[in-house]
């Protein structure tokens, strides 16, 4: 074995060492704690306006029980989803949501429907047309992708099979219909949603 001080292994050595140091040296990124503590206190709210609308109880042994209990969720929660501090919180999507929600309820209706249709239909094996699709999606941000691709696997007839940071989706469609409409009305919708 080399001496650590001499030789090809001393220079090894030596970059990780000063690889370790560089680390060592550079200084955490300060949050903003008054930013840091507003995106604690909305959390906390937010868990403890939940969970009075499902309790429905308001004497003060519950609120206490749910105060503690929000509490301690908050508290779990920072290691696991730590505080955004570098951007404002996105208004615009909370607002448009429920907009949405709303239309791809009735999308989901419709396409039960069809599936319903294509299960029942005496010519079922010639109407059925499984196939994968791919596509690049235009949506950027990962709130965006997440909710495209959650909203194609609740609506019957396709299953997201796999999606990137990219917006590259694979997509599993029941027929040539289901394949049809991708990425399409969808997309639009969750692109004005989250103002992509």
């Amino acid at each position: 074995m080399q001496n650590p001080d001499s030789g090809q292994g001393g220079v090894i050595f030596k970059i990780l060492d000063d690889v370790s140091v560089e680390r060592r040296r550079q200084p955490r990124p300060i949050q903003p704690r008054a930013a840091r503590t507003a995106s604690v206190l909305a959390r906390f709210f937010s868990l403890f306006a939940v969970w009075l609308v499902l309790s429905g109880m308001f004497d003060p042994f519950h609120m206490s029980l749910g105060v503690v209990s929000c509490l301690g969720v908050t508290l779990f929660s920072l290691r696991l989803l730590p505080p955004r501090t570098d951007a404002p919180f996105p208004l615009r999507p909370l607002l448009r949501l429920p907009g949405y929600a709303i239309w791809l309820t009735w999308q989901i209706v419709k396409s039960n429907f069809w599936v319903l249709y294509l299960v029942f239909h005496p010519r079922m094996m010639d109407k059925i047309d499984p196939r994968l699709i791919t596509f690049k999606s235009r949506l950027t941000s990962r709130g965006a992708l997440t909710v495209f691709a959650n909203s194609i696997t609740l609506t019957p007839g396709t299953i997201t099979v796999s999606v990137n940071e990219r917006g590259h989706f694979l997509v599993h469609a029941i027929d040539v219909k289901s394949a049809e409409g991708l990425p399409g009305e969808m997309e639009r919708k969750i692109a004005d949603t989250f103002g992509e």
